[in-house]
């Protein structure tokens, strides 16, 4: 991971020296754009999206990067992506329970991390999108996030200088299109990977990989009592499921029904993934919980057998998942194991003045 962050610094001088130059300089060739090189983590599964046809480049990396920052995205030139998603919180909307938009309206939902994009098959709590290069359309067109069209941002990048040159640098093609801008986007996404927590150390046997005997019992009973869901090293497997909580009366939120439309998708959502746990309160889609103690009481006695309640979740005539205190101390100490610092802190995916 540290050689993710050091080709980037580099990729991203280069841009700068890019962006400075002027004809004025003498400067009116195009920067030679490079694949970016990323590493895959060894402990994870494969890639779920095919990415062959829009390889991440130094270049359209750094654009989309800039793009994930852009006000322009939104109607007013107030929303960006970097709104809801908070690099220091794993790049969610940090102490929010649902998000906001545009004129400040209130979403229905709680923002989801932007991390390890490119290993998930579908996004957002319903599956919306399914694929990298089409998802960002989603809060782009959605009326109380950004409330925008592609058309119109291409517009507004198109009166500015350095969009205009930063597109040329990262396509072929040059043009300020719906098509590159969402590619860009996707780029700088599928870069945003998250593998270098005390847990990923332990698993592949590195330095700073040492967990303490409650961590140890900590992953023993999550392997046992939570794995089923949150599988794999991307801690989620990528279903949509009912987990028992009582809809919210005054969201009316249908989960996976929305997208579906089938009776037997009411009230399921997307299972999220654990990285950075500790760092994204509050949880659940509309953000009901505050804190990890309040999630895992819930699991442990608060669980409702509401309409498709997940099968995993009604066991030998017990709703929910058991758990002494000690036992859900001990899962909190493994979960904050998956807290990331150098995702967190990476120069790489921070905003560029």
């Amino acid at each position: 991971m540290k050689k993710l962050q050091q080709l980037f610094i580099a990729a991203t001088a280069a841009m700068f020296l890019f962006a400075s130059c002027s004809k004025d300089d003498g400067y009116s060739g195009i920067p030679e754009d490079r694949p970016f090189n990323f590493e895959i983590p060894s402990n994870f599964p494969a890639m779920a999206q095919d990415i062959g046809n829009n390889m991440p480049t130094e270049n359209g990396v750094a654009l989309g990067r800039k793009l994930f920052y852009e006000n322009k995205l939104s109607r007013d030139n107030t929303i960006s992506c970097s709104f809801c998603h908070e690099q220091a919180y794993a790049f969610t909307h940090h102490g929010h329970d649902l998000s906001h938009g545009i004129d400040n309206l209130l979403g229905i939902r709680n923002a989801p991390a932007v991390q390890n994009m490119t290993f998930q098959s579908e996004y957002f709590y319903d599956g919306a999108s399914n694929g990298i290069q089409l998802l960002s359309i989603v809060p782009i067109h959605n009326p109380v996030e950004m409330d925008e069209s592609l058309p119109s941002i291409a517009a507004k990048l198109a009166e500015d200088d350095a969009y205009v040159q930063l597109f040329q640098s990262a396509f072929d093609d040059g043009e300020i299109s719906s098509s590159n801008m969402l590619n860009a986007l996707a780029q700088f996404m599928t870069v945003m990977i998250s593998a270098d927590s005390k847990y990923d150390k332990y698993v592949r046997n590195e330095p700073d990989g040492n967990m303490t005997q409650q961590e140890l019992d900590g992953l023993s009973l999550f392997q046992n009592k939570c794995s089923v869901c949150h599988a794999t090293d991307l801690f989620t497997d990528s279903k949509f499921r009912n987990n028992g909580l009582p809809p919210n009366p005054n969201l009316n939120d249908l989960g996976r029904h929305v997208v579906t439309g089938f009776e037997n998708d009411k009230y399921k959502f997307k299972v999220p993934s654990l990285r950075n746990v500790a760092l994204t309160k509050p949880y659940m889609h509309d953000g009901r919980f505050g804190s990890l103690e309040s999630v895992l009481d819930f699991y442990s006695s608060g669980v409702q057998e509401t309409q498709n309640l997940d099968p995993i979740l009604q066991q030998n005539n017990t709703l929910g998942i058991p758990l002494s205190e000690e036992e859900k101390q001990a899962l909190i100490a493994f979960l904050k194991t998956l807290t990331d610092e150098t995702f967190i802190t990476n120069p790489l995916f921070y905003e560029q003045t």
